[in-house]
């Protein structure tokens, strides 16, 4: 699944020049929490509901509404800004996980999504989380196995064979190295609810079945 798949194409914006007033306003409006911000047509930087809160005065200050309003209708884009921030985005054609690797190195919780240079899309974490649920199938009934499995190859055909030979779908297969128990571990997720001659078989051929969860809703 690629980022384009997932990103949100109508991007709201907010230019360099504009007030605090204005990017509040565009994301209560949008219900949204951040906003790529543009000069003269080019990214230069993300905004968040964070950065726009950190410019408030203090909860402590005497200002009177109106004044509290002048000031932040005053106050510009540019001027708030974090004068460090490093502009981290995601091509349309990278993969979702690309896009998850980048969120977490860089401890952000979204990404403007460019094209050839051009702002075309913006990606989230919330984007992030549905791709992810979709892409294990945890969306629709099933059955899921865990499975502790040796790293060598032929083992995960032997595996999805015992359920190909009973006309048992699988709806994914999901690997990974299990560092407490030092062992890898597969987790198989089957349209089945019903399995249990698969997982009968699974044992009599020495793989050690941690668990299995049938979950019929969602």
């Amino acid at each position: 699944m690629k980022v384009k798949d997932k990103m949100t194409t109508r991007v709201i914006t907010v230019e360099m020049e504009s007030s605090v007033n204005d990017a509040f306003r565009l994301m209560k409006e949008n219900n949204i929490r951040r906003l790529p911000v543009m000069d003269h047509g080019r990214l230069v930087g993300i905004i968040t509901l964070s950065d726009l809160n950190h410019a408030m005065p203090s909860s402590a200050t005497s200002l009177s509404i109106h004044e509290l309003n002048y000031i932040l209708a005053k106050t510009k884009i540019k001027d708030i800004m974090p004068k460090k921030q490093k502009l981290v985005t995601v091509d349309a054609e990278s993969y979702i996980e690309r896009a998850a690797k980048l969120m977490r190195e860089h401890t952000i919780s979204g990404l403007p999504v460019v094209e050839n240079g051009e702002l075309v899309g913006i990606i989230t974490e919330t984007d992030i989380f549905d791709a992810f649920i979709e892409i294990l199938g945890v969306n629709k009934p099933h059955t899921r196995i865990d499975i502790f499995i040796e790293n060598k190859p032929g083992i995960l055909a032997d595996i999805t064979a015992v359920f190909g030979q009973r006309k048992i779908n699988i709806l994914n297969t999901v690997v990974y190295y299990d560092k407490v128990r030092d062992l890898y571990k597969a987790i198989i997720r089957v349209e089945a609810l019903d399995c249990e001659e698969a997982i009968e078989e699974l044992k009599k051929k020495g793989y050690p079945i941690e668990s299995v969860i049938v979950r019929p809703e969602v």
